[in-house]
């Protein structure tokens, strides 16, 4: 397969969506913004999708879904894989369905790549290739720290210059993509350097001092697992649900797993969530402010909720609902 085409998905960027990193109240907020336009809300969270996942990923309880109607949620089990292509027909599919009931589809979620795809599309690739992917991840650990960043250096100077050194999944799948098309992954990827200005977008992210936002995630972090998060962890341990590859990722997951391993203590373990989880909402934020799509709310100061509500109800007014 040398010369795939690119199936960039037709993307859904004229939706409204209410952005932000873990722990910054994107919940509530959509709640009271979809109730007032009468809306429905599409989960923009890659591990959402997951049955199962419940208290790690702050899905939204019965009652908030009895509220309004959410979409997009415990879509496959967890030992099994979920690509972003795979997401973004489901997403296309959720807007139809919402809007032809005459209602406004929001998304409400904080996983940038996701955001990104549903902005300017994909390129879909060639399908995973995993022998080719456990022999290169083999030979990287073989020859230690940067070889796998140095050989995509060599054949896409482009993808290895926006690739974290560590980011191993990514660095993997662009030779991959090289490997079965000749091309390298960033020549693919043209048109997610497609942007718009953000006064054409509807894309609003909830922005908070950054001490703020610190301790709302580790007050996140201590209701998670207040919640039963390691009682969540053990069922699906005793249920024989294996997580796959992505759940695996899953923030909090991975760390409880460890802990019922006899890894660390119940204490170290909710320090290293609350790290983790602290390191993940940066990323998150060095993602949003990397597309100009993004209208940043300042959150804190006093602002309620629905202070900020009004703003984006505001914002979406001047341009027309959807």
């Amino acid at each position: 397969m040398r010369n795939p085409p690119t199936n960039p998905v037709a993307p859904l960027a004229d939706c409204p969506f209410i952005t932000g990193p873990t722990a910054s109240g994107k919940t509530a907020l959509a709640l009271e913004v979809a109730g007032r336009l009468n809306g429905e809300i599409l989960s923009l969270d890659s591990m959402a999708v997951y049955r199962g996942l419940d208290i790690g990923t702050a899905k939204p309880s019965p009652e908030e879904r009895r509220q309004v109607l959410h979409h997009l949620l415990d879509l496959v089990d967890p030992d099994q894989e979920f690509s972003l292509a795979e997401y973004l027909a489901e997403a296309a599919r959720a807007c139809q369905a919402v809007r032809a009931r005459g209602r406004v589809p929001f998304f409400v979620g904080g996983t940038p790549l996701y955001l990104k795809a549903l902005l300017r599309g994909i390129f879909q690739g060639p399908p995973a290739d995993w022998e080719f992917r456990r022999r290169v991840v083999a030979e990287a650990e073989e020859r230690g720290n940067g070889w796998l960043h140095e050989r995509v250096r060599h054949v896409d100077p482009r993808a290895a210059q926006r690739l974290h050194p560590h980011d191993t999944r990514r660095l993997v799948r662009a030779l991959e993509v090289f490997e079965k098309t000749g091309r390298p992954i960033s020549d693919w990827q043209q048109q997610f350097d497609r942007a718009r200005p953000a006064a054409e977008c509807r894309v609003f992210v909830l922005d908070w001092q950054r001490e703020e936002l610190y301790r709302r995630i580790d007050a996140r972090v201590e209701v998670m697992f207040g919640a039963g998060l390691i009682g969540e962890v053990r069922h699906l341990l005793t249920a024989g649900q294996n997580l796959g590859r992505t759940a695996r990722q899953a923030l909090g997951y991975r760390e409880v797993f460890e802990h019922l391993s006899g890894q660390r203590s119940l204490a170290e373990t909710i320090d290293l969530v609350k790290t983790r989880t602290r390191q993940f909402a940066k990323r998150q934020l060095t993602w949003f402010r990397s597309l100009s799509e993004c209208r940043w709310i300042q959150m804190g100061d006093g602002r309620t909720t629905s202070d900020v509500a009004a703003e984006i109800l505001e914002c979406l007014g001047s341009r027309g609902t959807p």
